[in-house]
């Protein structure tokens, strides 16, 4: 299940809170947009993201960063997405 989580990148905070479940990454990156359009900030100044959650949870449940994976296990990724910024 792909979800959306607020994550602030927090050590202090590992814990990320679940705002939304949804079945495809396109529902998703859908629901992400209309959370960025109604915060009016851009998706680095929401503190959200989309991850794969394998567990079952619920919105608002709290999950760490060992729960969730930036893919889905056999997802095509992106070829732009394969390789880190910061190398």
């Amino acid at each position: 299940m792909y979800a959306l989580v607020y994550d602030e990148n927090d050590p202090q905070q590992p814990l990320m809170e679940v705002i939304s479940l949804h079945k495809t990454r396109e529902a998703a990156e859908r629901a992400l947009t209309k959370r960025m359009k109604r915060l009016d900030k851009r998706v680095w100044e929401c503190d959200t993201r989309i991850v794969w959650i394998a567990q079952r949870v619920r919105p608002m449940d709290l999950v760490a960063p060992k729960d969730v994976a930036t893919w889905r296990p056999g997802e095509a990724i992106p070829f732009g997405e394969q390789f880190s910024d910061a190398d």
